[in-house]
């Protein structure tokens, strides 16, 4: 698949064993191909204000919620393209939009010190949710290795399986090397599925088959939920 700048879609969430992986990803090789991206270090950076306003509005689960992301797949040259990402979900339903910039650049214009070099529609949409969260800047990094499938026979239909999910709050650059803390188990993977209106039949037989349960689940609010807790357990003198 080619790297689409707009989604709207359903995303499902399932946190996956080991051994139920193993099945439902060599089952939907059936009807599944790996995708331009299909094994990959996906490398983020989530932006936010100093109080972590965005993440903390959307661990509420609210009916409409936002946030703002640097990504590219794996470690990149700072001259390289990456992903500048809106993204946006709406009684259930993703947004997605993004637009294709320098992470030197990105980089730059995020910290303030150039102006938006993307005069797009998506890129002035970008600019009023800068707008609307002053004192903006980058606050986490999160990673992690991706395998991701789509439909031979609907375009919408997505499926990716991350492992090793990790973040920092330090080399909050794409230029630098994925690693950091985990926040899921090292036998879990977290399996997504996206699309456009409702699962294929098959594939809701597979979950069935494996026993395999939906989940509400946030990368970016799981790592904060668990550096909010590393750093009370500092404040109370507890290391692990």
């Amino acid at each position: 698949m080619g790297d689409i700048t707009i989604f709207k879609r359903h995303e499902l969430k399932y946190l996956l064993s080991d051994r139920q992986r193993e099945g439902f990803e060599r089952d939907i090789q059936k009807e599944m191909i790996p995708d331009s991206h299909g094994e990959s270090t996906v490398c983020n950076v989530y932006y936010d204000t100093d109080d972590f306003r965005i993440i903390r509005h959307s661990l509420e689960k609210p009916v409409y919620k936002e946030k703002l992301r640097l990504r590219s797949y794996g470690k990149v040259d700072e001259n390289r393209n990456v992903f500048l990402e809106l993204k946006k979900k709406y009684m259930g339903i993703v947004y997605k939009r993004r637009i294709h910039i320098r992470e030197r650049d990105a980089f730059d214009f995020l910290s303030g010190r150039i102006d938006n070099p993307n005069h797009s529609q998506i890129g002035r949409e970008i600019d009023y949710f800068i707008s609307s969260y002053p004192g903006l800047e980058a606050k986490v990094y999160l990673c992690y290795d991706r395998s991701a499938y789509f439909s031979s026979t609907d375009n919408s239909l997505r499926i990716t399986f991350d492992r090793n999910i990790r973040y920092r709050t330090d080399e909050l650059r794409l230029s630098f090397e994925p690693a950091g803390k985990r926040i899921i188990s090292p036998e879990e993977s977290l399996l997504e599925i996206k699309c456009a209106d409702s699962m294929p039949l098959w594939l809701v037989k597979l979950l069935e088959k494996y026993d395999i349960k939906k989940v509400s689940f946030s990368k970016y609010g799981t790592a904060y939920t668990q550096m909010l807790t590393e750093r009370l357990n500092e404040h109370r003198g507890i290391f692990r």
